[in-house]
């Protein structure tokens, strides 16, 4: 949620009577964040969050806004996409994508306990049972190809070592791609980024999850383990703390249990979630675009949480 394309309240004055929103009062940019360029928007109806999609197409975004407004439509706590006066939620500004949200209440709660993390678990077992029926198909954009193409543009930059550890993992993560275990993983739209940011809390009482713009249709184990591996972590060390794990699996489990393909999967996939994340901010850190208000994420602390789920196994899920 940098900023990468500047928008003004002049900019605004006449895009904005498309919609049933009154008069834009206040725009503030949003500092947090990589890939959008996104702003705190305050009109006579309300607060809502504007952003401009830097990354994403006309052709990806429906997948994202109507996913959201399934959920929504399902009880799952997440921004509703704002239609503008006929129906539409995907719009243009500045010749790029852009959509309005609604803006949840509360804040991000970034140092959770275990009852922050049983709230997630619950609502995420509940998110990936709302997105069963929902129509659309798109595939996980940061998945298995995405670290195919990327790895050779950051290996140059890598030490000996690193060069070794990116390259090993993704062979192991293929061939685990492969098996029959794979295959027998449950599927569905996930969020795919589940962070302690992207989670907004009153207190200990959750108020929604948001941010889906690498959302995709990929195991919901996988999505359970890049939430874990952020929100049950010491940030320090990259080390998992029993108690919020423990929470967050039992809260989920509780609303869907796991399968005997996830309890396999689990280590794996807490691996592939720490690559995943480490692999994009390399490419963020070496190649990085030019943003506003952008600081890319230190790479090394997902270097850390991968060699650590290597060396030590997790709490099992069930």
């Amino acid at each position: 949620m940098a900023v990468f394309t500047p928008v003004s309240l002049d900019d605004l004055t006449d895009w904005i009577e498309q919609f049933d929103l009154g008069r834009v009062l206040a725009l503030r940019g949003i500092s947090s964040g990589i890939e959008n360029s996104n702003f705190f928007l305050t009109t006579e109806a309300g607060e809502y969050v504007l952003t401009i999609f830097e990354v994403l197409g006309f052709e990806q975004l429906p997948f994202y806004l109507h996913l959201m407004r399934h959920l929504a439509d399902r009880g799952v706590l997440v921004p509703a996409p704002v239609p503008n006066r006929d129906g539409e939620i995907l719009h243009a500004l500045h010749g790029k994508p852009a959509a309005i949200v609604s803006k949840l209440d509360g804040s991000s709660q970034l140092s959770p306990g275990p009852a922050h993390c049983a709230a997630v678990g619950a609502m995420l077992a509940r998110m990936h049972m709302a997105g069963q029926d929902f129509g659309i198909r798109q595939p996980n954009l940061r998945g298995l190809d995405w670290w195919h193409a990327t790895a050779p543009r950051v290996l140059p930059f890598l030490s000996e070592a690193n060069a070794h550890l990116l390259s090993t993992e993704i062979h192991h993560q293929e061939a685990f791609a492969a098996s029959a275990v794979y295959r027998e993983l449950p599927q569905g739209p996930i969020h795919a980024d589940l962070f302690r940011n992207n989670v907004m809390f009153d207190g200990e009482r959750l108020t929604g999850f948001f941010d889906f713009y690498f959302a995709g249709c990929d195991t919901w184990i996988f999505d359970v383990a890049v939430t874990v591996n952020d929100w049950c972590i010491d940030l320090d060390s990259g080390v998992l703390d029993e108690a919020r794990v423990r929470a967050l699996l039992d809260a989920y489990h509780a609303v869907r249990p796991f399968s005997e393909a996830e309890r396999t999967a689990w280590q794996t996939m807490l691996r592939a979630g720490a690559l995943r994340f480490w692999l994009s901010r390399l490419y963020d850190y070496h190649l990085p675009r030019e943003a506003e208000m952008l600081t890319p994420h230190d790479p090394a602390h997902f270097e850390r949480v991968l060699r650590e789920r290597i060396a030590r196994p997790a709490p099992p899920l069930f």
